[in-house]
């Protein structure tokens, strides 16, 4: 039993699920805060991964971020290694797909904060970030806790944009669902079953413990 695109997925999966939950939180939070133009299209775009097909997230992500592109030259410049068919690639493809879902319960646990809570601590004189880091935030942890477990979740699952992204290359970029595919495809049922209930338990050990920690 090769046990390389569990690791890589697990891999791929925390890291991207770091990401999305730095740019989530911080996205929710000028969403549910901030009054500017272009608001409803940032929105908009934030959601796009929700809504798309993941094989088009893919195709973007490659005409934005492949080889011949500003991001993908500056990327290879800086690290000496191509972004796209790499790890690096598949941990870009799940952070974009788990994005939405950190950001969205980021922003609606943000908007649930009582404002008489925040007004009171700028009324203390502490300024607009502490008020962020030290109420609205911890305010909200379990809310931002359980986006960042659908993200995982999420990331963990991704297939569509990491097959685009980063390829089929076993041994390095061949993640889990990805090796559930390639032994569908090649008629190794065994494996691809054992590949699939691996995949679900530790999906659904997630979920279980995300639920748990909002029902305490």
């Amino acid at each position: 039993m090769d046990w390389f695109p569990l690791w890589l997925s697990l891999q791929v999966a925390a890291t991207a699920t770091a990401l999305a939950a730095v740019l989530g939180i911080g996205g929710g939070y000028l969403l549910a805060k901030g009054r500017f133009r272009g608001r409803g299209l940032l929105e908009a775009l934030a959601s796009l991964p929700i809504v798309l097909p993941p094989t088009v997230l893919g195709y973007y992500l490659l005409v934005l971020c492949g080889n011949d592109t500003v991001v993908g030259d500056t990327w290879q410049n800086v690290t000496g290694q191509p972004l796209v068919f790499t790890p690096a690639g598949a941990v870009l493809a799940a952070t974009v797909a788990s994005l939405p879902f950190c950001l969205r319960t980021a922003r609606a646990a943000i908007e649930s904060v009582d404002p008489r809570l925040e007004q009171a601590a700028r009324t203390m004189g502490l300024p607009e970030w502490q008020v962020a880091a030290r109420v609205t935030l911890p305010l909200v942890r379990r809310g931002i806790i359980a986006g960042v477990a659908l993200g995982f979740a999420r990331a963990l699952g991704d297939f569509g944009a990491t097959v685009m992204v980063a390829g089929n290359i076993p041994g390095q970029t061949q993640t889990m669902p990805i090796a559930v595919y390639d032994a569908v495809q090649a008629g190794n049922d065994d494996r691809a079953a054992l590949l699939a209930v691996i995949l679900s338990l530790v999906a659904v050990l997630v979920l279980v413990n995300r639920f748990s920690r909002n029902a305490l």
